[in-house]
């Protein structure tokens, strides 16, 4: 999710918090102080009836609610005294104009007591309430309404103003996907006068020229190291060979200078393997063409049957469909060849490989010397299910990171006594 929506989720979150604290707040406040306004009416209300009484002294005798909202009634001296104005809230049978009958509504009341000519007497005043129901309705909708334009008006406010606050930080995100040390000379850049987007760009851009120099210092290491490291074994492997042939050579001298010759050999191996991993890893293969899979696939059993009948490992092709991607032709090729290879090398005596190619995968199967292999270690460096293999146990790591590079997945697993190398384009 954007930074920008991630904003907008975290403010309408806390936006209808807020809104809805402070409209109960805002509620409870509204309801007291219309309460407030009611009862100064009552309060004079009362004042005016008892006025009145003594013009009118029939009002004394009112005992029921009408129109005018009040009753009187005689109480004796001891009520009335230990009487106080009492405001509560209660219901009446009222009719609004557009009732057909009366109905019981909502009204706030005042009970007091007043003394007339010795006598005294129980007042009751009412007023109509406003009905809650239909204040929380129209409350709750306009609540929602102000809710509804407070995301609006921040989407608006996200769309333009911090959009364009924030687009020197997309410009430079662009410029960095973009971005290989292998290939790019110019550095990022973005024109702002944002303290913190140039912070940023001055930090990224000392980053990035320190990985390029340990970039450039470690291919140039690597292939020095390379290219040092051929010259020696290459002439150690020319001594040995010449050693080999001379017939003055003992048993026992001849199969150590073998053992050696195989030391030495592994070592040229290695330093290959290393070599080619180091590449791999530095992105230094960029020539991608369309690669034909199934082709590759046929290949490689062409050139790996002499091997495959040495040790007697039989090789089919259970289906074949027509399988192509987009990758460097020798990447391509070095991971099918060492699948093939690998499942040859760690087979059994008249064991089999099976090839499945489909529209996407590409599936191995194979024999084996040895049961489950272990899921988090098969694809490391140097990984061996047995130390005694005369191989670098570099192979399956190397088609590890070229399916990492092109954004294949990879997976081993066993089944049937049978191990299952799957590759996903």
């Amino acid at each position: 999710m954007k930074l920008l929506n991630q904003s907008i989720k975290h403010l309408s979150i806390s936006i209808l918090a807020i809104i809805t604290i402070w409209s109960i707040i805002f509620y409870i406040n509204m309801v007291r102080e219309i309460k407030d306004s009611i009862d100064e009416g009552l309060e004079n209300y009362k004042r005016l009836i008892i006025q009145n009484a003594h013009k009118d002294p029939t009002i004394l005798h009112k005992n029921y609610f009408d129109e005018s909202f009040f009753t009187v009634e005689k109480i004796n001296k001891s009520e009335a005294l230990s009487m106080k104005d009492q405001y509560i809230d209660t219901i009446l049978y009222m009719q609004d104009f557009n009732d057909p009958e009366p109905e019981l509504e909502e009204v706030r009341m005042l009970i007091t007591a007043f003394e007339f000519d010795e006598e005294y007497y129980e007042l009751k005043v009412a007023n109509a309430m406003v009905d809650r129901e239909d204040m929380v309705r129209a409350f709750f909708l306009n609540t929602i309404w102000l809710y509804i334009l407070l995301i609006v008006g921040i989407l608006i406010i996200n769309n333009i103003v911090l959009k364009r606050l924030w687009k020197p930080f997309y410009d430079l995100l662009n410029q960095l996907k973009n971005y290989r040390l292998d290939r790019t000379k110019k550095l990022p850049e973005i024109h702002t006068k944002t303290k913190e987007f140039t912070d940023l760009q001055d930090a990224l851009n000392i980053l990035l020229t320190d990985s390029k120099k340990v970039f450039e210092q470690q291919k140039l290491f690597i292939g020095n190291a390379s290219h040092e490291l051929q010259t020696p074994l290459a002439i150690s492997i020319n001594k040995l060979e010449l050693l080999l042939e001379n017939k003055n050579l003992t048993d026992y001298q001849a199969l150590e200078l073998s053992e050696i010759y195989s030391i030495t050999q592994r070592m040229i191996r290695l330093n290959k393997s290393l070599l080619l991993l180091s590449k791999i890893e530095n992105k230094q293969f960029i020539e991608n063409k369309i690669v034909e899979i199934h082709k590759i696939v046929q290949q490689s059993i062409e050139e790996l049957e002499d091997f495959a009948a040495y040790k007697n490992v039989s090789i089919r092709i259970k289906k074949t469909n027509a399988l192509s991607v987009t990758s460097n032709p020798d990447l391509a090729y070095i991971i099918v060849s060492n699948l093939l290879k690998n499942a040859i090398f760690h087979n059994i005596e008249h064991g089999f490989v099976e090839v499945c190619i489909t529209s996407n995968t590409l599936i191995i199967t194979n024999t084996g010397k040895k049961a489950q292999l272990d899921n988090e270690k098969i694809f490391t460096q140097f990984y061996k299910s047995n130390t005694s293999i005369q191989g670098t146990g570099l192979g399956l790591a190397i088609v590890k990171a070229i399916a990492d590079l092109y954004g294949y997945s990879i997976s081993y697993y066993y089944k049937n006594e049978l191990h299952y190398f799957e590759i996903h384009f």
